[in-house]
């Protein structure tokens, strides 16, 4: 331990521990979720023919060869890489819009309690039955698929926006008026901070919804993407493809899961640190 002092400042004290003090609660977390994840696979290709039937269920080896065999003729990229932005300008449109709403009308509570039943009212509408009106308006282009997105993510988005702005302590808001504080000053030092956590866990909730959205625009209508992959490969029974393909889904939210949890890392650095 080795204490440190400026002229004017507090004594800072600098703990020196060791690598495993550090890191060693991600490292036995990170192999338990590595170790899991193999147990699986080889249970899966060991019970594959013997006690279930591969063709119901495929094989570890055989998802492995479908990846790569579009990756070398180019399949997987191309449809990936459609899907991919149907996804992300899905999320962001949805997630803009629907943060920008459940801040501004959550702060006027007269507005938000008027507008509350309709907005339940639509976020309860299956978005699946979304989709062929969708096609109707917007054709079965991408526009199509990344609407039908951004709606599926806006109520998600909007209401935990809204949950957060008005869970905000009202003990602070005092406080700024008491310090004469203006509303601007109230909606940028105070509630958007404090609103910060029920955004974020917006983003989190609504990234497999993004996915979910865009997969069943392509699965409507379309001769592109992952969801026109899903479609192909199981009318013909290739439940390899299929698999291969949701392999390729999940990895893309787990990127967007690692993006949103970075940004909400550069957010909440004012908040106390967790014991």
């Amino acid at each position: 331990m080795t204490l440190t002092a400026t002229e004017s400042g507090p004594v800072r004290i600098g703990l020196e521990r060791t690598w495993w003090q550090r890191h060693g609660t991600s490292a036995v977390v990170w192999s338990l979720r590595i170790g899991l994840l193999v147990l699986i696979l080889v249970l899966w290709q060991l019970a594959a023919d013997r006690w279930i039937d591969s063709t119901f269920t495929s094989k570890p080896t055989e998802i492995v060869k479908r990846l790569g065999e579009w990756s070398a003729d180019g399949t997987l990229w191309t449809n990936s890489w459609i899907t991919v932005q149907e996804i992300v300008y899905g999320f962001l449109l949805g997630a803009a819009a629907g943060a920008i709403a459940g801040f501004v009308l959550a702060s006027m509570n007269l507005i938000y309690r008027v507008l509350d039943p309709f907005v339940m009212a639509l976020y309860s509408i299956p978005k699946v039955a979304l989709a062929p009106l969708f096609i109707v308006w917007f054709g079965i282009g991408m526009h199509m698929k990344v609407l039908l997105a951004a709606a599926t993510v806006f109520f998600l988005v909007f209401l935990n926006t809204a949950a957060g702005v008005r869970e905000v302590d009202r003990g602070l808001i005092d406080a700024v008026r008491l310090m004469g504080g203006s509303r601007g000053d109230i909606a940028r030092r105070v509630v958007l901070p404090a609103s910060m956590t029920g955004v974020l866990t917006g983003l989190k909730v609504s990234i497999p919804y993004a996915l979910i959205g865009a997969v069943i625009g392509e699965l409507v209508a379309s001769n592109r993407g992952l969801g026109y992959l899903i479609n192909d490969a199981a009318s013909q029974f290739d439940t390899a493809g299929v698999f291969a393909t949701l392999v390729v889904l999940s990895v893309i939210a787990g990127v967007l899961n690692v993006f949103v949890g970075l940004i909400g890392r550069r957010v909440n650095r004012w908040k106390p640190l967790d014991d």
